[in-house]
């Protein structure tokens, strides 16, 4: 089994996880009511995608 002959350093071992982040969501503008929604999804506030309307009701479950 190979096993390394000198300790990883710190500066190296902290250069290799620099990579290994979290993503911040990608948010775009709805086009109808300007709301933050995710890219290629329908619209939360309106109901809408590209322009068309898909959600008509958009009450609350209860």
């Amino acid at each position: 089994m190979a096993v390394p002959k000198r300790k990883t350093s710190k500066a190296r071992r902290d250069k290799r996880r620099a990579t290994h982040k979290i993503a911040s969501p990608m948010v775009a503008t709805c086009s109808v009511c300007s709301a933050p929604k995710l890219p290629h999804r329908v619209c939360p506030s309106c109901g809408t995608y590209r322009g068309k309307r898909y959600i008509v009701d958009n009450a609350p479950l209860a």
